[in-house]
């Protein structure tokens, strides 16, 4: 995974590229709560990874992810491939329960015109 923190458009954009572990989930979240991204948009383009982490793992992220909650999150566009969508369902239902505009697209262009006319948070 990779990303951009732009604290100008208040944009993170993310890219999953192989194998997605647990380490790698965990040291992007690190860097948007450190960089005090967390209510910025996210566009997060999940078409060429494939999330490595047993159920524990994904318990873990999950919980952290809900720890967020309370405070402002940022709208969120998910990009996956058709088929990825399904056994991404559980963790983008942890995503969803935010209270935060949020969907999941398969096409990376209309992601990106969709949280593009989000406004910036204030």
């Amino acid at each position: 995974m990779y990303w951009t923190i732009d604290s100008k458009q208040q944009l993170v954009v993310v890219t999953a590229e192989g194998d997605v572990t647990q380490a790698d989930v965990e040291e992007y979240l690190d860097a948007i709560e450190g960089g005090g991204a967390l209510a910025y948009r996210k566009l997060y383009d999940g078409r060429d990874g494939n999330v490595v982490m047993n159920h524990d793992e994904m318990m873990a992220i999950a919980a952290r992810f809900r720890s967020y909650h309370h405070r402002p999150v940022g709208a969120l566009a998910v990009v996956l491939q058709h088929d990825k969508a399904e056994p991404a369902a559980r963790m983008l239902g942890v995503l969803a329960s935010a209270d935060r505009p949020m969907r999941l697209f398969i096409n990376l262009a209309q992601a990106r015109r969709w949280i593009d006319g989000l406004a910036a948070p204030a």
